[in-house]
């Protein structure tokens, strides 16, 4: 079973599955061991990695790089964000092209002008194609895809651009109606009202996706209560998980001039090798080095 048909059955079986954003193998490792059911490969938290804002500055083969990577440490379904597709639809055909290949199960993509600004900055520029446009983006990637189970979701920025919700409405049916797989519903309030507004009006054929990072107080329970929520991505809390972490310690080696405070609180090195796999090398090393 691939991945992405492996993702479909979790779906189908728990009714909502949790993805945790990945910026790094190493992220991925350890999201895989916690028992999430997928990652979500975040543009957000790639760029953060090379120190650069979310506004379409890294490249798509930045990004598919790290994709690649993360592929190849993990065995859970990755769904990847690739923003606005990096392009037009015939940009489209090739992002989805190599994005399967690259080992991705699911790709989101927003229905933003390019270059995008990460939806939760204040004030932002939040410029929204036209829904014909969009439509043959989704029409494109549904047409390329070569796994029928590698699910297209599309994402629509309407409730973050101040739209409204009957202009999410509208666009989210006719992107089901282009062949999405499942609508991405995105939302800054701090409280989950848009949302489950949208979910209890929501009447189309295909499922929702949520990112609550400006709600966190909404719970799996509460979203399975809504009945047609059935992916939770966490999208930025491994990177600001990590840099917290990195951030208090270095702030303590300073002030400690030293790392006599810190190292009984982080990892040990023998930990890190387990991650690393240390034990399949040392294997391969006695059986194959002469």
């Amino acid at each position: 079973m691939s991945p992405a048909k492996r993702l479909r059955a979790r779906m189908a079986e728990t009714g909502l599955v949790h993805i945790m954003a990945a910026h790094s193998p190493l992220s991925a490792i350890l999201a895989e061991e916690a028992g999430f059911d997928g990652l979500w490969a975040s543009g957000f938290e790639v760029s953060a990695l090379y120190g650069l804002p979310d506004m379409s500055l890294i490249s798509m083969t930045q990004h598919l790089d790290m994709v690649r990577a993360i592929a190849g440490r993990t065995t859970l379904p990755i769904v990847a964000d690739i923003d606005t597709g990096y392009g037009n639809a015939i940009n489209v055909i090739h992002t989805i092209r190599e994005y399967e290949r690259a080992g991705a199960s699911a790709v989101v993509i927003e229905d933003k002008s390019f270059p995008k600004v990460t939806s939760l900055i204040a004030d932002g520029r939040q410029e929204l194609l036209r829904i014909e446009e969009f439509r043959g983006k989704i029409e494109a990637a549904v047409a390329t895809r070569r796994d029928a189970n590698f699910l297209v979701i599309a994402r629509t920025e309407a409730l973050i651009a101040g739209h409204g919700e009957a202009e999410a409405l509208d666009r989210a049916k006719a992107y089901v109606e282009a062949g999405a797989d499942m609508i991405l519903i995105h939302s800054k309030r701090k409280d989950p009202s848009e949302i489950e507004s949208f979910s209890r009006a929501w009447t189309g054929s295909v499922p929702l996706v949520i990112v609550p990072n400006a709600y966190p107080d909404l719970d799996a329970e509460q979203v399975k209560a809504l009945r047609n929520i059935r992916m939770m991505i966490y999208g930025n809390y491994g990177i600001r998980a990590a840099a917290t972490a990195m951030q208090e310690t270095f702030r303590q080696i300073i002030a400690d001039g030293g790392v006599q405070n810190v190292h009984k609180d982080i990892l040990t090195v023998e930990e890190i090798f387990r991650l690393q796999r240390m034990d399949e090398v040392k294997a391969a090393e006695a059986r194959f080095l002469r």
